[in-house]
């Protein structure tokens, strides 16, 4: 049976990138989007961030990720977007006051940034995708310090994703072209490119998803169409191919997408949606009706499941960064959508009943 959703407006904003942490640590998961952090758990009281560039109908902030980087138990974040060619992390002040802003690096234009355990020693690593520079990973190696490894000198081109391709244990990238072949040693060692696909004409998902959709033992890939129309899953096949499978081939603009058990039957579904305004009204589709959507695997195919659907001003879309969270301490995910139509919080409140 289909999961019933209750929308509930947080904030009318239009910063695109969302995350949820414990910001005060009183046991309480918090929002945090923007220049704002939203206090758990009714999120009606606002603190203050800080100040977030805007350039036209952007904020310079595609991303929020969680990490204590300076090591005082509190949690901090990583950001950073297309204009201000750098990734930064900003720092939990432990009070009401503004969180000070930190450089990690000199990047060029981050479409997003992720973060993904790259060495396999259990830490965390982070990786913007730049698609105009080379694919550069960001080491921690103490408090508040960060070390870079061009893994790729290449630009990377318009969407990124991470996992195991060829079976050997090791996590490979996996490009808008193509893919790179991890090597024992990911920092000194020599990636290898396999030029295999091409998943979306230009414009791929942050992130591809990497998992074995079908349970034949081989991980697969899910791409959305960032900038236009379509959702696939690409099969890796046993002759070592790669076979396309359309998901949705009529909506547009699948830019961030996640691989979770929404529905809490043991099974993990794609959670995804469209992100609004994503090239301010240029891309193809951008006036078409849109939403939020989670697909289920029946054994052949996804089944589509809708959270909200309808024409602009009435629904709402899931920005560049959004997130999934038990929001209540229920069991059950909840979904924090941010864009350029407001944040929004969807609470999951189970299967129907009929």
């Amino acid at each position: 049976m289909p999961l019933k959703w209750r929308k509930v407006l947080i904030a009318d904003e239009r910063y695109e990138s969302a995350g949820v942490f414990d910001v005060n640590n009183d046991g309480h998961p918090d929002i945090i989007s923007g220049a704002y952090w939203y206090e758990g758990p009714d999120f009606k009281k606002v603190h203050r961030i800080g100040d977030v560039q805007a350039i036209g109908e952007y904020f310079d902030d595609f991303s929020t990720i969680a990490m204590d980087i300076n090591g005082d138990v509190y949690l901090d974040y990583i950001t950073g977007g297309w204009w201000g060619n750098t990734l930064r992390w900003r720092e939990n002040p432990q009070d009401d006051g503004e969180w000070p802003e930190h450089i990690i690096g000199e990047t060029g234009s981050i479409e997003t940034t992720r973060a993904w355990d790259v060495d396999g020693d259990g830490q965390l690593e982070i990786v913007p995708n730049t698609p105009g520079g080379p694919l550069a990973v960001y080491k921690m190696t103490g408090p508040g310090q960060f070390e870079k490894h061009v893994i790729w000198d290449e630009p990377q081109g318009h969407g990124l994703g991470f996992g195991d391709i060829n079976g050997d244990g090791r996590g490979d990238f996996i490009l808008n072209k193509g893919w790179l072949e991890a090597p024992a040693d990911p920092y000194n060692g020599k990636w290898i490119f396999h030029p295999d696909f091409e998943l979306m004409p230009w414009a791929s998902s942050v992130p591809v998803l990497v998992v074995d959709v079908n349970g034949d033992g081989l991980n697969d890939l899910i791409v959305g169409n960032a900038h236009g129309f379509g959702l696939d899953w690409l099969e890796q096949t046993r002759e070592g191919g790669w076979k396309r499978h359309h998901i949705d081939p009529y909506n547009a603009q699948y830019h961030d997408l996640i691989w979770a058990d929404i529905d809490g039957d043991g099974e993990m579904e794609l959670v995804t949606g469209k992100r609004h305004r994503a090239h301010n009204g240029n891309d193809p589709g951008e006036r078409d009706d849109y939403g939020i959507y989670y697909f289920k695997w029946n054994g052949e195919s996804f089944s589509k499941q809708v959270v909200e659907y309808g024409p602009i001003r009435v629904t709402t879309g899931l920005g560049i960064h959004f997130a999934l969270a038990d929001l209540r301490g229920i069991g059950r995910l909840d979904i924090v959508a941010p864009g350029k139509d407001g944040l929004y919080v969807f609470y999951n409140e189970g299967q129907e009943q009929y």
